[in-house]
């Protein structure tokens, strides 16, 4: 049954993804990442995110959220800069589909410091997060869902 939950979750998500959406909106119409909206919303992120990019968006789910140690989520969205700074460090100018992000070594993110990429044995690695869907295709750039938050260095 879990099985068939995941399954019709996706297929909701590309068929909203189908429609001419920007990032903000397709994020909004999937509806497994209420809590990104709520950051980039906090963080004063949306104008951005919805402008021409191309962007490309390594999207943490609820569920990467939810794996954050416990007041970590809270602190964040009461320190709007440094919300911003996380939430920049998921995002990469231009449009790189993941044909492209696989032959990556890092990648420079908008926040400033580079992401670790790794691909091995058919999965990629962006620092510690999994990509857990890729290719999800926006009027102004591409998201691929990743399965923890990733923290910039610096």
């Amino acid at each position: 049954m879990k099985r068939f939950g995941v399954v019709c979750s996706v297929f909701a998500f590309l068929a909203a993804s189908c429609f001419a959406a920007d990032i903000v909106d397709t994020a909004v119409n999937a509806g497994n990442f209420k809590t990104l909206v709520t950051a980039v919303k906090a963080a004063g992120l949306v104008e951005t995110l919805k402008g021409p990019g191309p962007f490309t968006v390594f999207a943490p789910n609820d569920e990467a959220f939810a794996k954050l140690p416990a007041g970590t989520l809270d602190a964040l969205l009461k320190d709007p800069a440094k919300l911003k700074s996380v939430l920049t460090y998921h995002v990469v100018p231009g449009k790189v589909m993941a044909a492209d992000v696989v032959k990556l070594k890092s990648a420079k993110t908008v926040q400033g410091s580079s992401a670790k990429i790794k691909a091995m044995g058919g999965s990629v690695m962006i620092d510690n997060a999994k990509v857990i869907q890729t290719d999800i295709a926006c009027d102004n750039g591409v998201i691929h869902v990743i399965d923890t938050v990733i923290m910039p260095k610096k």
